[in-house]
């Protein structure tokens, strides 16, 4: 790329590990989600889950942990921090059907809270403390202007060989598919906005394991040419507008067709500015 080269960075293809899992699984899911906006408000929607939920209201607790010190991350039951995180996704703004459903959710939620508690492991180590804020971001491409974002839930500190180990807490019920692109996407993230170079990678499935589990390193190389490959494809969806569901209907694209024609309940705004739905 010239010397001579501005970024413009409003100009530019935004993409990052959500959106990119959403084109690939459905074009039209991916537009409804991440480029459509109410011409009323202004505003993207999205629609509301017991799962989406829980998953927000735990990573939001347990994220948290990383800008204080070692020694007073633990000092607060994660239990009243989650009490007081759950009112924002409490009722319909959680998508709950009923009291009972919202019940066993955040039991569940408690459970793996209390489970960090009591094996914390990386939690109790150094780590890099990245602001709530400010989501990292690069350019993957200055000549076709596609700029990668995304925050890694934790980046923990190796003193030993002055390196970062990414590990993602995941809250699901499902273990990640081997050919996601999560990983390749956090590692050339990491690797592109942290100083230090990344040493390692893992899971840490917070509803079954006491101990995040070890993940094989991709290439960084490859990696790159995976994520830049669907990113042009991406880039070039949105130049000619063309989003089209390969399965004519699908559980990525429906529910937001079905908000868009009017069967939906706004129940609130998100703190991201999207539009929050439930289903009627």
């Amino acid at each position: 790329m010239s010397d001579n080269f501005v970024a413009d960075k409003y100009k530019a293809t935004w993409v990052s590990h959500s959106s990119i899992s959403d084109f690939l699984v459905c074009p039209r899911g991916y537009y409804l989600r991440n480029v459509y906006k109410d011409p009323l408000t202004g505003h993207k929607v999205t629609v509301t889950s017991p799962a989406l939920s829980l998953g927000s209201a735990v990573h939001e607790v347990v994220e948290s942990l990383s800008v204080l010190p070692v020694e007073e991350r633990l000092t607060t039951p994660l239990k009243e921090k989650f009490n007081v995180v759950w009112e924002k996704v409490s009722g319909k703004m959680g998508g709950f059907e009923s009291d009972t459903q919202e019940d066993e959710f955040k039991a569940r939620g408690v459970k793996m809270l209390e489970r960090v508690e009591k094996h914390p492991g990386p939690i109790l180590k150094k780590a890099v403390k990245i602001p709530s804020t400010f989501i990292p971001n690069y350019y993957l491409s200055e000549e076709d202007e596609i700029i990668l974002c995304g925050k890694v839930d934790w980046l923990e500190y190796k003193k030993k060989d002055d390196s970062l180990n990414i590990i993602d807490f995941k809250t699901g019920k499902y273990e990640e598919k081997q050919e996601s692109l999560q990983l390749p996407i956090y590692l050339l993230l990491v690797t592109n906005t942290q100083k230090r170079k990344v040493s390692g990678a893992s899971y840490w499935y917070l509803n079954k394991d006491n101990k995040p589990t070890k993940q094989e390193l991709p290439d960084e190389k490859q990696s790159f040419e995976k994520v830049y490959e669907v990113a042009k494809r991406i880039k070039l969806a949105r130049q000619l507008q063309h989003f089209k569901c390969p399965h004519n209907g699908c559980m990525k694209c429906t529910p937001l067709e079905r908000v868009l024609r009017g069967d939906g309940e706004k129940v609130g705004v998100s703190d991201t500015k999207q539009d929050i739905y439930i289903l009627n």
